[in-house]
């Protein structure tokens, strides 16, 4: 039987620490299924869902915990037979003039609609000719059979007259 475990870590950002978790997860012949990992002012961030046999898991888990000197970690074994697939996910591209609270007016745009964000990135940019910073986001978001795409559109867009949202 396979165990299911999310790890999120931080630490600071150097060469080797993606390797040092592989290496680890390998050698309990485990199996890294997906991740997300980013540079964010100078520290390394990332989590991860990875796949090991029940008899090596705790094995894993100690060996992982051994990292605590060098990285922040958070353990969690997860039940991915129960994972909701009842949802269409879509992709959402969002770009505008960047303000304060604009990640907050999003997601309770979403929330309001009962959707879920599955992942979210998001970036401030200076824009190409006028050198105003631009709020770019891309997100995929499970929504709920029967909930009109335009409604989630147009709820996104009323939300500021520059905002272009774009679905796919």
């Amino acid at each position: 039987m396979r165990t299911y475990l999310v790890l999120t870590v931080i630490g600071e950002d150097k060469p080797g620490i993606v390797e040092s978790l592989a290496k680890l997860i390998s050698d309990h012949s485990g199996n890294w299924l997906e991740s997300s990992m980013s540079q964010l002012a100078g520290k390394f961030a990332g989590i991860l869902r990875l796949s090991v046999s029940e008899d090596e898991c705790d094995s894993l888990i100690s060996s992982l915990n051994s990292l605590s000197d060098e990285l922040k970690l958070v353990i969690e074994r997860v039940s991915w037979d129960n994972y909701d697939e009842t949802h269409q996910i879509i992709e959402v591209s969002l770009i505008g003039n960047d303000r304060p609270g604009i990640i907050r007016e999003i997601s309770k745009t979403v929330t309001d609609l009962a959707v879920n964000f599955e992942k979210l990135t998001s970036e401030c940019t200076p824009a190409p000719m006028s050198g105003d910073i631009l709020f770019k986001a891309s997100a995929s978001l499970k929504v709920p059979h029967g909930l009109s795409v335009d409604l989630l559109q147009n709820a996104l867009e009323n939300l500021a007259d520059d905002l272009i949202v774009d679905i796919t």
